[in-house]
């Protein structure tokens, strides 16, 4: 009989992941991508000279038992990446700079310094961290939508994760103390990077894990974050799956009683077992046409479009650069002002031992900033291009001049500029609107699952359960290649074509 066919639609870290793991069960695997290179939001592309990351720039999760550690030991592979300590340096507006130290007494010493008195914060923030990251080393199928995704759940369940069950339906700022505003602030700058929202809605449990990133180690990747993506290409084909570029989907089949067919914008149609979409619910969506079930349409209509970024990448002159400074930095302008738009910048300079990232005696940065999407698209729609143009550049400026509080005589050392809106991402990765970063993880009971409501397609990616982040989309991309295997989905009397 021939090996159960799967598609992957959508060459980012969820999809590859999947496309791997299904591969290693005996799946016959082809991953589709509509780019020129792999990675979506997590890609790094190519401008005179230079490697510049699309979105993500760090990555974490490959310290022992994290998911990119798990996975390279599944898979016999080895990462190309180097521990960052500091992970990165915040900068307040009272002029503060807390660095977020991946070395625990580091840390300790550093948070009690810039928050004196919040360390019983600090101290249940790490064990409730704890139970979180030791639930997501076992089988997690949350939402459970079976009964062995119930059998599964209480088999991970152990005395010190019911200490957990008081804070299911607790948010952050529920746990944090009153007092410092710019405590709260800082809280809030950081899960607006890691939850997509801030601590008056980010789940704790989930909070806490994502404060601890810094902690468990995050890296840089050799060659720019799409080495990871690179990586996972080079496995499939080695083990004979199949990856293709610039073969843009334009439409799913599928439905109840019958085998799948893909079809691509090239003329490329093959029928499949099972499809995995790495793409948003709105996309899928849109793919799956008439044959959309009802719960996808209802998802799609009460869901809000999420974050986007404001992005400016830079090519630096290394030796006009400040000597001795992170890489990476989080600066905050005013603590009056909401984050986002300028107001939070996260800026990321690539490792200086990592030359193939830019021409030889320069470096690339990336600076980022959360938008909203709504406004680039009304302006970039609107009747007057020069109103978008002229708020790009106002932008940049903004995005350059926070940047300079954490990196003085940046603006001098800039020898190449090249700026992002939410309409340039959603161009190169396909996005809709140009959203990044996945749905705000504000309740586990809100969180969302792989299934699409038809038996042989499902979910991936940062809109499927952990959610953010390379280490959390691989998390749900391990989720969804076990139930895809658990659930069998070969036809009776089918044969590959």
């Amino acid at each position: 009989m021939a090996a159960p066919r799967a598609v992957v639609v959508g060459a980012g870290v969820g999809g590859l992941t999947t496309a791997a793991l299904l591969l290693r069960a005996g799946y016959d695997v082809t991953v589709l991508e509509a780019h020129v290179y792999p990675g979506g939001s997590a890609g790094t592309f190519y401008h005179k000279g230079y490697r510049f990351d699309a979105g993500a720039t760090l990555a974490g999760g490959f310290s022992p038992g994290g998911p990119h550690a798990r996975l390279a030991d599944l898979l016999g592979l080895s990462w190309p990446v180097a521990p960052v300590d500091p992970a990165w340096v915040v900068h307040l507006p009272d002029g503060r700079a807390v660095t977020q130290w991946a070395d625990p007494a580091a840390w300790r010493a550093e948070r009690r310094r810039a928050f004196p008195g919040m360390e019983p914060f600090w101290r249940r923030q790490e064990r409730l961290a704890g139970i979180a990251w030791d639930v997501s080393s076992r089988p997690f199928p949350w939402p459970p939508r079976s009964p062995a995704d119930l059998l599964a759940l209480g088999l991970v369940l152990r005395p010190a994760t019911l200490g957990a069950l008081p804070y299911l339906h607790r948010t952050m700022a529920d746990l944090a103390p009153g007092g410092d505003p710019l405590f709260h602030l800082f809280l809030d700058a950081q899960l607006l990077i890691s939850a997509q929202t801030t601590a008056a809605h980010a789940g704790a449990l989930y909070g806490c894990a994502a404060l601890d990133l810094p902690r468990r180690g995050v890296n840089h990747v050799r060659g720019g974050i799409g080495a990871l993506a690179g990586t996972l290409v080079a496995w499939i084909r080695a083990h004979g799956g199949e990856v293709h570029t610039r073969q843009r989907v334009e439409r799913i089949e599928a439905g109840r009683g019958r085998r799948a067919v893909v079809h691509t914008r090239r003329g490329l149609s093959l029928a499949a077992d099972v499809v995995v979409a790495n793409v948003t619910p709105w996309a899928l969506c849109d793919l799956l046409g008439a044959d959309a079930p009802p719960a996808l349409r209802d998802d799609v209509a009460r869901l809000r479009p999420t974050w986007g970024a404001f992005t400016l990448y830079l090519g630096l002159d290394e030796a006009a650069l400040p000597a001795g400074l992170p890489d990476h930095h989080q600066v905050i302008v005013d603590g009056d002002r909401p984050l986002g738009e300028g107001n939070s910048v996260f800026l990321s300079l690539s490792d200086a031992a990592d030359g193939g990232r830019a021409p030889s005696g320069m470096r690339a940065m990336t600076l980022s900033t959360h938008t909203d999407v709504t406004t680039w698209w009304a302006l970039r729609q609107g009747p007057d291009e020069s109103a978008y143009l002229a708020r790009r550049e106002a932008y940049a400026e903004r995005l350059i001049a926070a940047a300079e509080r954490a990196m003085p005589g940046l603006r001098g050392a800039i020898r190449r500029q090249l700026p992002g809106t939410p309409v340039t991402f959603q161009f190169y990765t396909g996005r809709p609107l140009g959203m990044v970063g996945g749905f705000p993880q504000t309740s586990l009971f809100a969180a969302r699952g792989p299934q699409t409501g038809l038996g042989n397609v499902w979910l991936v990616g940062d809109s499927v359960f952990p959610g953010q982040s390379t280490a959390g989309v691989t998390l749900g991309a391990m989720r969804v290649a076990a139930d895809v295997v658990r659930a069998g989905l070969t036809f009776a009397g089918t044969t590959r074509r």
